[in-house]
């Protein structure tokens, strides 16, 4: 018998090992994700042009939303991951309805205060609806993301997370850039096909690329929080044993 057969009979028998989510280091994770996730909708409304590539003000914030994704599901398995999302858009849905309210609370009448307040409605009215478009395709990218990884460590364990990290966030990123695109566009001022077509290929390669850029920082930080996190060396001991 190989030692490639052995390894996988190994990885179908042995279940991979998950940190108990009741740690500060899920809470920090969580709470970054929420802040990332409403962030990235406010900068979302604006849109951006760097030479011939169209975007949005969010694109620099929307990856590291996805590297708390990875970090979150590696660590502490997919219902971890499923919970800090659905958290980071309650976040999201209750930033929207707090603008809401903000806006039609009534403003002072001098003339200063009505061109604010004017500005304060188009920056932050059309919200919701990078909100919904993040929200669609957040979701379905992540789950598609996390679900990928989870699979991948079912198969390799502890070996392969350069592989699982690639592999896992261009499938995310590609449903999540198709769907979030065809919501957002119109709030951003896209108005043609040419353009849309800009607007999600050059998303959908720089989010790639960012998180590429930043896998040797994520897989730093994934192996100190495993290193760190009781519950998971618990697991992995029981793994090895």
């Amino acid at each position: 018998m190989t030692s490639d057969s052995t390894s996988h009979k190994l990885s179908a028998t042995v279940r991979p090992a998950y940190a108990d989510r009741g740690s500060g280091h899920y809470d920090i994770l969580l709470t970054l994700m929420c802040v990332v996730v409403i962030l990235s909708n406010i900068g979302g409304s604006k849109g951006v042009q760097l030479g011939p590539i169209t975007t949005d003000g969010g694109f620099f914030l929307f990856p590291l939303a996805y590297v708390m994704g990875d970090i979150t599901t590696e660590i502490y398995g997919i219902k971890a991951a499923r919970r800090a999302i659905i958290m980071g858009f309650i976040c999201a849905i209750l930033s929207v309805l707090c603008f809401w309210a903000i806006i039609a609370l009534p403003g002072f009448t001098d003339s200063y205060s009505v061109s604010h307040d004017a500005a304060l409605e188009i920056a932050l009215g059309p919200l919701w609806q990078m909100v919904l478009a993040g929200v669609c395709g957040f979701l379905a990218g992540q789950f598609t993301n996390s679900v990928i990884m989870v699979r991948l460590k079912a198969k390799w364990l502890e070996r392969g997370l350069v592989g699982r990290l690639m592999g896992s966030t261009g499938a995310g990123e590609a449903v999540d850039t198709i769907i979030f695109c065809a919501i957002a566009a119109p709030v951003v001022g896209i108005s043609s096909f040419g353009q849309w077509c800009n607007y999600a290929f050059f998303g959908f390669l720089w989010k790639t690329l960012a998180e590429y850029a930043c896998v040797p920082i994520t897989t730093r930080v994934i192996a100190w929080i495993k290193k760190h996190e009781p519950s998971y060396q618990e697991k992995l001991t029981h793994q090895e044993g």
